[in-house]
């Protein structure tokens, strides 16, 4: 079983123009095959992103919420993120 749901991979889809240049995914099948390829992580709330983007990027000097938009990060619509490092 994945560990992307059909929120996440929705979600990656609507916005993935915000990370890559192109599309990079056409359909959900794509899109879990993408995420799987690249390690995407999907966090439970605002304070895992934080901790994970600390831990993963220098994100030093940004505030709460530069973090939470940075292109990597993608809201789902049930308070999770799915953090796509490009």
């Amino acid at each position: 079983m994945s560990q992307y749901d059909a929120k996440i991979l929705d979600a990656f889809l609507e916005n993935q123009l915000k990370l890559f240049p192109e599309i990079v995914a056409e359909d959900r099948e794509e899109a879990e095959d993408f995420l799987d390829m690249v390690c995407a992580t999907v966090c439970d709330n605002e304070r895992d992103v934080i901790d994970y983007m600390k831990d993963a990027l220098d994100v030093s000097g940004m505030s709460r919420d530069e973090i939470l938009s940075a292109e990597e990060v993608f809201p789902i619509e049930d308070g999770r993120y799915l953090i796509v490092e490009g």
